[in-house]
Order: structure tokens, then sequence, then C-alpha cells
């Protein structure tokens, strides 16, 4: 069940919201990934693993630009999920954001899917 909104926050070009849906945390990231913004996802997405969330799902939707930093918060999310043994699923994203994954290759170790929705019923 949906819980809403338990939590958001911005800085500058990135926002970040996280609600519970079952067992996942859903954290939705919207605007720009980069250096200047990655510890906001870091902190968001390791919140919710200390939390007891070890089922992540990130919906990438809104997300219009993501670098290597972003890239690296994420995998290092997937590391502590699966620690904890969840992992972390990726939906909805742009392609311009799935080309980093696509040129990485890192799109091989998380699950992608084509939406929130996809994400949640899986």
């Amino acid at each position: 069940m949906d819980r809403g909104t338990v939590g958001s926050a911005s800085r500058g070009r990135l926002h970040v919201a996280i609600r519970h849906h079952g067992a996942s945390a859903v954290v939705t990231a919207a605007g720009e990934l980069d250096h200047h913004t990655a510890d906001l996802l870091r902190e968001s997405l390791e919140g919710c693993v200390a939390d007891g969330y070890a089922r992540l799902v990130v919906d990438c939707a809104p997300l219009e630009f993501m670098d290597s930093t972003g890239l690296n918060v994420l995998l290092g999310a997937r590391l502590k999920a699966e620690a904890a043994g969840g992992g972390v699923h990726l939906a909805g994203m742009q392609p311009v954001v799935a080309r980093v994954f696509e040129i990485t290759g890192a799109e091989a170790v998380f699950t992608v899917h084509d939406s929130l929705e996809a994400a949640l019923a899986d």
C-alpha cells in the first residue's frame, strides 16, 4: 500500500522525494543529477536502507540529466541494498539518462523497468 510522500528535499537543480509502497522505498529524482547534486540522492538512498527498506525503486522519469557521479551514487546504493537483502530497481529512464547506463555497461547490474508501475508490480 502506498503511504504517500514521507520526505522530500531539494538541492539546486535536483529534487528528491521519498515515499513507501509496501516493502519498497520509492525514490523520485527530478532534475539534474551531477557532481553538485549527487549527495542529496546518496543521502536519501542510504537513509532508506538504514530505515529498513532494502528494495529501492528509483523513479528516473523526471530525471533530465545524469553524469558519472550520479551513476556512482546508484552503484553504491545497489551494493548497500544488496548487502541488506534487497536491490535497486530503476524505472522510466529518459533516453539521455539510459545512454549513461548503455555506454558504461551498468545496465547489466540493475533491474530496469519501463515504468514506475512495472517496477512496483515486480
